[in-house]
């Protein structure tokens, strides 16, 4: 029997949507059901096109954490998987490498978790405010764990029965505090954790109110613009604080039942 994946995503749009329309049919055809979410903020312009989606399943209730809101959206289908992905992220790897998201949507069928990571290249495209911070965060849970994982690549997968076990024992107003939290917890209750490499998921903010993928001149320039303003260092820095917090709250937290 073919297995049902569900895809999840959360999103503030900044100018994608018109990508993400245009790439739809292919997302179709990989996903069996498709769930959005965004902020109360965002452009309703880009809201009309995306709940104009044929066939998407639109919900905005509570929006603490859009991580939680779609999640808890797509157990809600009759999906055995679901991919929780950034939707920005998405609609750079639809666009830029779309067989190696098919193959990493079949891939998330044989686990419970995959942590959907980045391979060398791709990381090496983001600033450096947010590469700094991300391997400290990234090595704490790693030695942990006892194996190298990319927490904060904005894009995992769960099997039904892990994703239900999270809803049930992750708090919703920990929002970036997942990357780390999801799989702590999961990792804790005795789920199959698996791990994959992908180019897709390069640096996806140079695309912002582009009509195309960024290539690599603009990322590196935008990259480079970015690093100059210490701002972004320090809202940076502050995340991998969330989620080494909340990591280690995850670690300790009571959990109600085993899988």
């Amino acid at each position: 029997m073919t297995n049902r994946v569900c895809l999840a995503l959360a999103w503030n749009p900044r100018g994608e949507q018109g990508r993400l329309q245009r790439f739809y049919p292919q997302l179709q055809a990989i996903y069996s059901s498709i769930v959005v979410s965004v902020p109360p903020d965002a452009d309703p312009a880009a809201v009309d096109v995306l709940r104009a989606l044929p066939g998407v399943i639109w919900t905005d209730e509570g929006w603490v954490s859009g991580r939680h809101t779609v999640m808890q959206a797509a157990l809600r289908t009759d999906a055995d998987y679901i991919h929780y992905i950034d939707g920005d992220r998405l609609v750079r790897w639809i666009e830029t490498c779309p067989e190696e998201l098919a193959q990493t949507v079949a891939r998330m069928q044989t686990t419970d978790c995959l942590v959907i990571g980045r391979t060398p290249a791709a990381f090496a495209t983001h600033p450096m405010a947010q590469q700094q911070p991300e391997k400290l965060s990234n090595e704490v849970f790693s030695r942990l764990l006892g194996r190298r994982l990319d927490f904060s690549s904005g894009s995992k997968g769960f099997s039904r029965a892990a994703a239900e076990f999270l809803m049930r024992h992750s708090p919703s107003g920990h929002v970036m505090g997942t990357d780390s939290e999801w799989v702590i917890l999961l990792h804790r209750a005795g789920y199959r954790i698996d791990a994959v490499e992908v180019d897709g998921l390069d640096w996806e903010t140079a695309d912002r109110y582009l009509d195309h993928a960024a290539h690599t001149e603009t990322q590196r320039r935008v990259a480079a613009e970015y690093d100059a303003d210490p701002e972004h260092w320090s809202f940076r820095v502050q995340v991998a604080q969330d989620i080494i917090d909340a990591g280690f709250a995850a670690l300790t937290r009571p959990l109600k039942e085993e899988p």
